[in-house]
């Protein structure tokens, strides 16, 4: 009996058990998934949980119930994986592998910054990336009177690049409803030279937080949170004041990729761009988060990786050349306050293009444009997340690669 095993329950590691235990042979393969979290979560929730347009029982499972029969479960911490003898050392016990899928995501890593994990963390200095951050901001939205909101991205690359500008969006909508946006001051302080990091993206979205009172700062690499003054302070000693930081920080890949000797300076996994196996092994795969390929770290593309990367599998289990398929296509609603939001489909090869989605000219959603239809489209994808997503049930009308009908490429 063979063994491949998936590290990493989340979105991608819970998708590749779905798609591949009704695939490989049970008589010959028996798939494995480790992760030593008992909780799921619907990440793109954490950005409505501040703005109580969701709440915690909406974006948390538990995730076993998402492992399918046929799979074996292990929720043990992972110690490190010994790619040089295929084996994976966890807290108490060693497996081993002969096919490997990496999917052990991203976190924060506040303490990457000085002073940004200080003693402000959680009282005026907040993330919203993880579950217990975007809990704690809420509570402080709930109760705060006003003064300077600064949004603020640490570096690039981060866990869905658009959520600090949705995040904006959103305040300002939320601080209108609560009739004391004239009592707020909002901030979006980026290291990137607009306001996303694609060009006719960024274009739109920056036009937004013009037509929103958003003041702008570009090109800004925080080198410190000075806690004293309530400042965050640049290389180049820009200062930008606070009462309220929202931040994101570093985004790094596990630390078990680290201690492993398998990633870059950040911990992600360096990955072949269209197979996504491993440039280092070759019967190690990478998924999601985790990898250093130069796509949005989104669930929309893990949802595309995992269809590729199931074929790949396949392939490599028959002996056969892999697919260089997966072309990094992402789409992503981005809200933009008071119920609308855009939409955006792109690649590796295309920016974010007007356009139509799904069906060319027919839609019925439109691409780069402010609708109500498209906010309605970000809520509904959460029952699609639980009940279709990550059980690997194939989404109607929505390809795995860039479709460029009906769509303005140039």
């Amino acid at each position: 009996m063979k063994n491949l095993v998936i590290l990493g329950a989340g979105t991608a590691g819970t998708m590749m058990a779905n798609h591949l235990v009704s695939k490989l042979p049970k008589k010959e393969w028996e798939i494995t998934i480790v992760d030593q979290y008992k909780t799921h979560y619907y990440q793109p929730g954490f950005l409505f949980l501040p703005f109580d347009i969701y709440n915690e029982n909406q974006v948390k499972k538990e995730g076993k119930k998402f492992i399918p029969k046929g799979v074996n479960y292990i929720q043990k911490k992972i110690d490190r994986i010994i790619s040089d003898e295929n084996k994976i050392s966890l807290e108490d016990e060693t497996l081993d592998y002969d096919i490997l899928i990496i999917a052990t995501g991203s976190k924060i890593a506040p303490d990457e910054v000085e002073g940004m994990q200080g003693k402000n963390w959680q009282k005026s200095v907040f993330d919203f990336y993880t579950y217990e951050g975007a809990l704690a901001l809420r509570n402080k939205l709930r109760e705060w009177e006003g003064g300077k909101l600064v949004v603020h991205i640490t570096e690039m690359p981060i866990k869905c690049p658009v959520a600090p500008l949705e995040f904006a969006f959103l305040a300002d909508s939320y601080f209108k409803k609560k009739g004391m946006r004239d009592k707020v001051e909002i901030t979006y302080v980026t290291p990137l030279s607009g306001a996303f990091t694609k060009e006719k993206c960024s274009k739109s979205l920056g036009y937004l937080l013009k037509e929103k009172n958003v003041n702008l700062e570009i090109d800004f690499a925080i080198e410190r949170v000075d806690n004293e003054n309530s400042k965050i302070i640049d290389y180049a000693d820009k200062e930008v004041d606070f009462d309220l930081l929202v931040t994101v920080p570093t985004n790094m890949g596990d630390e078990v990729i680290g201690r492993s000797g398998l990633g870059d300076d950040l911990n992600f996994v360096p990955t072949h761009h269209n197979t996504l196996q491993s440039l280092a092994h070759e019967n190690i795969f990478v998924i999601g988060d985790a990898t250093n390929v130069p796509a949005s770290k989104a669930g929309s593309v893990a949802h595309f990786q995992a269809e590729t990367l199931t074929d790949n599998i396949l392939l490599y289990v028959e002996g056969k050349p892999l697919k260089e398929e997966f072309d990094g296509h992402a789409n992503c609603f981005i809200e933009t306050g008071e119920n609308k939001a855009l939409l955006i489909d792109f690649n590796y090869e295309y920016e974010p293009v007007e356009g139509t989605f799904p069906f060319a000219g027919i839609g019925p959603l439109k691409l780069l444009k402010e609708s109500v239809f498209n906010h309605w489209g970000k809520l509904a994808f959460r029952w699609i997340y639980w009940n279709m997503l990550i059980k690997g049930i194939p989404i109607p009308f929505v390809s795995r690669n860039m479709s460029t009908k009906g769509k303005k490429l140039n």
